[in-house]
């Protein structure tokens, strides 16, 4: 399956430019709070494409924060891994600002049918 990595973008608002000298921990709470879904992803990895999939699939148009494309990316990554409590940082998805977790959450979540009502209360998914 071939899919266009350019329509999800570099997910960088100038005023996240503008505070680029900002704590880790507060940059990934304010993107996260910026838009309904937001994925911290890698650009090269194929869970992180995968969990883009997902949500594409369903009809909802996620902001991705590619870290890899970030100069600062190492240490948002580190905030992600403090938040996840583990080693696997990436892909990282949150819902209307609150941590989901990483694939096996958003699968999870997916599976025993709790993904679809999240995202229509944050308004990402309106059918």
């Amino acid at each position: 399956m071939h899919y266009q990595t350019e329509s999800w973008g570099f997910y960088m608002p100038a005023a996240a430019r503008r505070m680029s000298r900002e704590d880790p921990m507060e940059k990934v709470a304010r993107v996260a709070s910026e838009s309904a879904v937001v994925i911290f992803s890698v650009s090269s990895c194929c869970m992180c494409h995968a969990v883009k999939r997902l949500f594409c699939g369903m009809g909802v148009n996620p902001s991705v924060y590619e870290i890899d494309q970030d100069p600062r990316g190492a240490e948002i990554e580190r905030a992600l891994m403090r938040l996840l409590g583990n080693s696997s940082a990436v892909p990282v998805v949150f819902i209307g600002g609150k941590l989901i977790g990483s694939m096996d959450r958003v699968m999870a979540s997916h599976i025993n049918g709790t993904l679809v009502p999240l995202l229509k209360e944050a308004g990402a998914l309106w059918l």
